[in-house]
């Protein structure tokens, strides 16, 4: 968190929100850190996974951290709502639940990136072992929202380096003989 305030910071950038892909503790614990800085900015989700947001002090528990508060968020992310920033930035939102019921993923098509999250990594998949995760709905969710991205897409995950659909698509194990738009 401290690199991207870092970034933040080299670039003289002011954040207008903090977007979350999904409300799982190691996605969320940052923010009270950022709101140091910017008090003010709203926080938003897909309203699927505000049980999980609420329920920040459970999760934290569960690995033995202490507890934190989170500001109430702003729960308007929908599939193919569009967040606008400026005239430059603007990112399609798309519904992808499996790792968590209400992970969503930002595509900005003319710069040709997907903020994907936990929905797929290099050679990997996220996680559907915890609490509402659906492995069938995860890879429904892979296959209707990012394998219909155009090849050359860098997929840029919440953990580890950045891929593309294409590299995705030939060497993942966990899609092989997934193709485009099939339902799990």
């Amino acid at each position: 968190m401290r690199d991207a305030l870092q970034m933040l910071d080299d670039e003289s950038a002011e954040p207008e929100a903090i977007l979350l892909t999904h409300a799982h503790l190691d996605h969320v614990e940052g923010i009270p850190l950022v709101l140091e800085r910017w008090p003010d900015l709203p926080v938003r989700m897909h309203p699927a996974d505000f049980p999980y947001y609420q329920a920040v002090d459970k999760q934290a528990a569960w690995f033995g951290l202490p507890s934190f508060t989170l500001p109430d968020p702003v729960c308007d992310l929908e599939h193919d709502g569009v967040v606008r920033y400026g005239e430059e930035l603007e990112f399609e939102v798309r519904f992808a639940p499996g790792h968590a019921p209400g992970h969503v993923i930002f595509v900005h098509e003319t710069d040709g990136v997907a903020l994907v999250g936990d929905v797929v990594f290099r050679g990997s998949i996220g996680r559907t072992d915890l609490p509402g995760g659906d492995h069938g709905e995860l890879l429904a969710s892979i296959s209707r929202e990012v394998l219909t991205l155009p090849e050359e897409t860098r997929l840029i995950p919440g953990h580890g380096p950045e891929t593309t659909v294409s590299l995705e698509r030939r060497s993942n194990p966990f899609l092989r003989g997934l193709e485009s738009g099939d339902v799990a």
